[in-house]
C-alpha cells in the first residue's frame, strides 16, 4: 500500500519506524496549516517557514514520546505554536521598542456597535489584516483564541501569563480590534 492511501495514524506508525516516505506524506498533509499557524505569530514569511521546518524536525525526532498517535495533529500544532512564540520573543528582544508602544492608554468608549451593525460589510481578510496591526501580545492572544481556538487557560499557559492577565489581554485586544474596525468602516 502506498503512503498516500494510509490514514494519519498508520503514517505516524511508519514515521516512528523512520520511514522517510511516510514522513514526507505527513509533511505534505500538514505543512500548509502549520505554516499559516506560524505566520500568524511571527509575522514574517521566511521566519514562519523556518519555524515550521524546525517544528517538523523536532516532531519527527520526538515522535516516540507521543503517547496517543490519534492526537498527532494537535500535538504538532502545539509544537509549532510554542516554537513560533519562542522564536518571536527571541527575535524581538533585540529590537528597540518605542515608548509609545509600551505605554497603553485604555480609553473608555461608549460608542459600541450601533444598531445597524456596521461590521456586517467587513470581510474576513479585513479583520485578519486589522489583527496584524494590533500590539504583539494582543495579536498573539487573539490569534490563539479566535483563530486557533484555544481557551483562556491554554493561552495563559502558552504565553506564560496568569489566567486573569490572559482574560484582560484578550478583552483589551478585542476592544482595540473593535475600535480599529470602527475607524475603518
Amino acid at each position: 500500500m502506498t503512503p498516500t492511501k494510509l490514514n494519519t495514524e498508520e503514517l505516524v506508525k511508519l514515521c516512528i519506524a523512520k520511514n522517510q516516505s511516510a514522513q514526507l506524506e505527513i509533511y505534505n498533509r500538514y505543512y500548509k496549516a502549520m505554516y499559516n499557524t506560524a505566520l500568524r505569530i511571527v509575522k514574517n514569511n521566511f521566519e514562519a517557514e523556518d519555524v515550521m521546518q524546525d517544528s517538523f524536525l523536532l516532531a519527527f525526532t520526538k515522535l516516540e514520546s507521543l503517547k496517543d498517535i490519534k492526537i498527532f495533529g494537535a500535538w504538532l500544532k502545539r509544537i509549532v505554536i510554542n516554537n513560533s512564540i519562542y522564536h518571536y520573543k527571541k527575535n524581538n528582544k533585540i529590537h528597540e521598542v518605542p515608548l509609545d508602544d509600551i505605554l497603553h492608554k485604555v480609553e473608555n468608549s461608549n460608542d459600541g456597535i450601533n444598531s445597524n451593525n456596521e461590521f456586517t460589510t467587513l470581510k474576513a481578510q479585513d479583520v485578519l489584516n486589522t489583527i496584524k496591526t494590533l500590539k504583539d501580545n494582543y495579536r498573539i492572544a487573539l490569534t490563539l483564541n479566535l483563530i486557533e481556538g484555544y481557551d483562556y487557560e491554554e493561552i495563559s499557559e502558552i504565553m506564560r501569563i496568569s489566567n486573569a492577565n490572559c482574560r484582560t489581554t484578550i478583552s483589551r485586544a478585542k476592544a482595540s480590534l473593535r475600535q480599529k474596525l470602527q475607524a475603518a468602516v
